[in-house]
């Protein structure tokens, strides 16, 4: 019977991430089978886990998913001994209104399955208060049942010797306390860390993130406090249409934002899924029924796409038969131009007349449930999507006729309702589940 963990901390920024791949790489390296998961919606930090595990990670998600679809994708931790659940932002951070299971946070995951929560605290500028402020996280909901904490960039052994007093008189374990170690320190860019596959040394890195976490870090300690755990038994698949039988997926370092569980439910389902490389100039599989552009870095690469005529020339002949749609970057990709930050605007494949522009600057960020006005791949007109949205772009135009009526969480209309024009269709959202 495994046992699971879910690894959260007060805020944002303070070493998840980290920790997590440096247990699991070190008790993979003692010889465990570990899974990892990713709370909310994030679709960098499952590769980082693949790394570290050498297992498929996948997102579980209490605003988008049902209890029967979480427990269907947790499901695959069965075969392992320890399961370790990376949350996303604070412990309690999720959205004002609750969505299918829950706000998005990660302590619904730890409540609904009965995670204890590791917490990474960050002590910087303080002492006693990490104590207030951990002891107030264990009180907050009675559900969520607190295993103890991880100290990070403590500043000296007279700073982790406070601090481990206060929360030992608080009644909480403390696990360990890590130094500042720049060597372990991952790279990061506008949306988030720098992607796993484009870190040559992400191996390495991860390698020393887990020797060092192991010399600071009580390991048996920490599995000690670990729930066993007998997963629910998966009834059914994931409710998910593919977008069709044969799949043409854009991927590589400017489109690679697609949430695993996606791809492994039209997997599942039947369909194919081929990939090229819009990068490379290359164009979608012939014998594709439909090409499908996930999110990404396009304003990283616009120049390049833009240079790629058989790519954009490809991409349009694929187009006048069959189906293509694109998911926020695919989106702008799809669009007339890209403006970059320094203001240069790059021509794209032209299937739809949306011009976005990242010099100036926006974030775009939070769930998103969509009421289809119009048919996209896999799903028909009146169909009820549930996804997320994180960029940085401004619409300039949007001249097409609009996909949906999009909500935000709270419920308001906003403005971002995606596009369409012949076969082609397009959203700033990224896809997490259809809504039941």
């Amino acid at each position: 019977m495994p046992a699971a963990l879910v690894i959260s901390a007060p805020a944002s920024g303070v070493g998840k991430t980290t920790l997590t791949l440096a247990l699991a790489r070190a008790w993979r390296n003692h010889g465990l089978k570990v899974q990892c998961f990713k709370s909310g919606p994030d679709y960098i930090d499952p590769a980082f886990h693949a790394a570290a595990t050498g297992r498929a990670s996948v997102n579980v998600d209490s605003w988008a998913m049902d209890r029967a679809t979480i427990d269907h994708l947790v499901a695959r931790g069965t075969d392992a001994d320890i399961v370790l659940a990376e949350g996303s932002m604070g412990l309690f951070d999720g959205v004002a209104t609750r969505g299918v299971s829950g706000t998005g946070a990660s302590a619904d995951i730890a409540e609904m399955l009965g995670w204890p929560v590791v917490l990474v605290i960050d002590p910087s500028g303080q002492a006693q208060t990490a104590a207030a402020i951990a002891a107030g996280l264990r009180d907050y909901r009675p559900g969520v049942r607190l295993a103890g904490v991880v100290l990070n960039r403590v500043a000296s052994p007279r700073h982790e010797d406070l601090v481990r007093r206060a929360l030992n008189d608080a009644g909480i374990a403390v696990f360990g306390a890590l130094p500042r170690h720049a060597e372990i320190s991952l790279p990061k860019r506008h949306l988030g860390l720098v992607q796993a596959e484009e870190q040559a040394e992400i191996g390495k890195l991860i390698d020393e993130a887990a020797r060092f976490v192991a010399e600071h870090v009580d390991l048996d300690a920490v599995l000690r406090f670990a729930a066993s755990w007998s997963p629910q038994p998966a009834t059914n698949g994931l409710n998910v249409t593919p977008p069709g039988q044969r799949i043409a997926l854009a991927r590589d370092a400017a489109f690679s934002f697609v949430y695993p569980h996606m791809l492994e439910a039209w997997r599942a389902a039947g369909a194919e899924i081929t990939t090229f490389s819009p990068l490379a100039d290359e164009v979608p599989d012939a014998n594709a029924d439909v090409c499908w552009l996930p999110g990404g870095y396009p304003e990283l690469h616009a120049g390049k796409i833009a240079a790629n005529t058989r790519f954009r020339s490809g991409l349009r002949a694929f187009a006048e038969t069959r189906p293509v749609h694109g998911e926020c970057g695919g989106y702008m990709v799809l669009g007339a131009g890209l403006t970059d930050a320094d203001g240069i605007r790059h021509e794209m494949t032209g299937l739809l007349g949306l011009e976005t522009s990242f010099a100036k600057r926006r974030m775009h960020l939070g769930y998103r449930l969509a009421a289809l006005a119009a048919p996209m791949p896999g799903h028909q007109a009146g169909a009820r999507l549930r996804g997320h949205e994180f960029h940085y772009s401004t619409i300039l135009a949007q001249p097409d006729t609009p996909l949906a009526v999009v909500h935000d969480a709270t419920g308001a209309v906003i403005a971002e309702t995606g596009s369409q024009r012949g076969r082609a269709t397009g959203t700033f959202f990224h896809l997490i589940a259809e809504d039941r």
